[in-house]
């Protein structure tokens, strides 16, 4: 028996842009591991790689505040869009962000344990407000930067109101500049982490496991030319370098004028300001990032309970 469904086949097809038989063969030799089958599909060039962010499925809020020099931002779930554009749950997400604002560390437990404004924890409100809207929500995610000198610079993409929304951006500058100086920076740097989705602040600040898995696939495709093995080493080699300068902020090429490192951006405000300027932080969420949503079959399961 086949451990995938049809379902299986046609995720795996939406993900890597496979054709139906290549996506069959990839999770046949998988046994149903999507996540081997897709990197099995781009080893062989059957498939365009593509970030886990866009597995964008749960609903709810981000919410970013600042305060000073210290800025945070919050993810809170909810089973559907409607409840997003809910008052009541809006106001339950800015007033959480607040709260962990507050806070001295990026644990989740932590914030909800916090006492809330309106009395109670954050806990608390929480179940109560799953109680009146009637849907699952969930506290999931924290994390904030800070700098000792200069500014925190929060944006929101697709806001559904002030400083929420689905796409969460927070950028920390280290520097003795003014706020005139700072805030459109970071506002052009924020835009561009929401638009560039880079994984790390610079290079060596990539997950191990994350090179490792991509040089497991550039390594595949090196042995799939036929060229002689010190070629392919090179080649494994080149792969990866181009892997880190693309998906490490730094590194990044500005997406305003998709030229510049964003390394180069940074030092010419520096020296237009007369004083360094350090990235030294930042904060992408990105609502429902990496989590996985059962999509369920409506008419099927009505045909089902009617058969049944």
């Amino acid at each position: 028996m086949a451990a995938f469904t049809a379902a299986d086949v046609k995720a795996l097809r939406e993900k890597t842009g496979a054709g139906m038989m290549d996506a069959k063969k990839a999770l046949d030799d998988a046994n149903g591991d999507i996540e081997a089958a897709i990197d099995a599909l781009r080893a062989k060039g059957l498939a365009t790689a593509q970030k886990k962010s866009s597995r964008t499925a749960a609903e709810g809020l981000v919410g970013v505040a600042v305060t000073g020099n210290r800025g945070v931002a919050v993810e809170v779930n909810s089973e559907t869009d409607f409840v997003a554009k809910n008052d009541q749950f809006q106001d339950f997400v800015r007033k959480t962000t607040q709260v962990a604002l507050g806070l001295g560390a990026d644990d989740v437990e932590t914030l909800k344990a916090a006492a809330y404004p309106d009395g109670g924890s954050v806990t608390e409100k929480l179940t109560s407000n799953v109680a009146t809207i009637g849907e699952n929500q969930q506290v999931r995610r924290m994390k904030s930067v800070a700098v000792g000198q200069g500014a925190v610079v929060a944006y929101m993409h697709n806001a559904a109101a002030a400083n929420l929304g689905k796409i969460g951006v927070l950028v920390a500058l280290e520097s003795a500049a003014g706020a005139d100086v700072l805030e459109p920076l970071g506002k052009q740097l924020a835009m561009h982490i929401a638009a560039a989705f880079p994984l790390a602040l610079d290079t060596a600040g990539l997950d191990p496991e994350l090179i490792a898995r991509e040089r497991k696939i550039a390594a595949e495709k090196a042995a799939e030319s036929g060229k002689p093995e010190n070629v392919q080493e090179k080649m494994v080699e080149g792969a990866i370098a181009k892997f880190a300068k693309e998906n490490a902020l730094l590194s990044q090429v500005f997406v305003m004028d998709n030229k510049t490192p964003i390394s180069e951006i940074v030092a010419k405000a520096g020296k237009e300001a007369g004083t360094a300027i350090v990235l030294k932080d930042y904060v992408r969420f990105q609502l429902g990032e990496g989590i996985e949503k059962e999509v369920s079959d409506f008419a099927a399961e009505v045909a089902a309970a009617v058969a049944g």
